[in-house]
């Protein structure tokens, strides 16, 4: 436990430190956001598919409830129950196109966590970034809960809870409860909670900010406190669904899955469903 303790002062540190432009306190959010015993209770999934290339590493980490699909990396970092989907990480000899250039990669690509705290993230694939088409990274990164890292490599960042980074490179930003980005690339800004932003370059800038009185009853997030309002509590009623398949090693098929459709092992299915062709129902659905 005291190595989980020095790593977790090791990250906020080092978050401190490049977000201090912004005056932000990295520890004030992650110190008390997870009871310790907690990251010693759960063990972590890694995917197999006769569609990903296997490839697997990690060194001074702790993955407690965490899945992972593809090849991933995790070094010096924390992840709580988060998933790491690398079902559309590119494969060596593939061709990348940008901008009426083909590049042909080198290398299968990796998904690479360093020195991160992820707390129940969703890192979904689909990286857009020329500069290195190898290794999709997130370093010195902190994320909170349910926040949705897509196709977005970050550095040095700090990600409210069910905030979202989609499709844009992120440098030294703080991401504030509930806010989307789509612009591409984004360096030293501060996104207040709430705040929509989709852009690209002189074509188009779409911005919007909720008010905080109306999101406060959705999402609010204290330093210190856990995240509380109507998406907390719709998620915690409905995690004693989740438990049985995650006790459980083998389970029965429960629906009949026509071809070209998949369901993850770690879904929940219950009633009269139908699943039609060319459907994915991914894990904690």
């Amino acid at each position: 436990m005291k190595q989980i303790e020095k790593l977790i002062s090791q990250i906020a540190n080092r978050m401190n430190t490049i977000l201090l432009k912004h005056g932000f306190d990295a520890d004030l959010y992650i110190r008390k956001c997870i009871p310790l015993d907690k990251l010693n209770k759960f063990y972590a999934f890694y995917g197999i598919t006769s569609f990903h290339p296997l490839g697997f590493y990690f060194r001074r980490s702790n993955l407690a409830g965490s899945y992972f699909l593809g090849k991933c990396a995790v070094e010096n970092s924390i992840l709580y129950k988060s998933d790491i989907r690398g079902d559309e990480l590119k494969a060596k000899g593939e061709i990348f196109h940008h901008q009426g250039s083909d590049i042909v990669l080198y290398d299968d690509e990796v998904i690479r966590i360093k020195g991160s705290f992820l707390i129940k993230t969703l890192v979904h694939n689909y990286s857009h970034n020329p500069d290195n088409l190898e290794e999709f990274l997130i370093l010195d990164t902190v994320s909170m809960h349910y926040a949705n890292i897509h196709g977005s490599p970050v550095e040095g960042c700090f990600l409210g809870p069910f905030s979202t980074v989609d499709l844009t490179t992120l440098h030294n930003c703080v991401v504030g409860d509930y806010a989307y980005l789509q612009t591409g690339e984004m360096s030293n800004k501060r996104i207040e909670p709430g705040q929509i932003r989709v852009s690209n370059g002189d074509i188009f800038d779409f911005s919007y900010c909720f008010s905080s009185k109306a999101l406060n009853n959705y999402i609010s997030f204290e330093p210190g406190k856990r995240p509380q309002g109507i998406f907390v509590d719709f998620i915690e009623n409905r995690k004693k669904d989740f438990q049985n398949i995650f006790d459980v090693v083998c389970l029965e098929a429960r629906i009949k899955v026509p071809k070209g459709a998949s369901i993850n092992r770690y879904a929940v299915i219950k009633g009269d469903n139908h699943i039609g062709e060319n459907v994915l129902v991914a894990q904690r659905a």
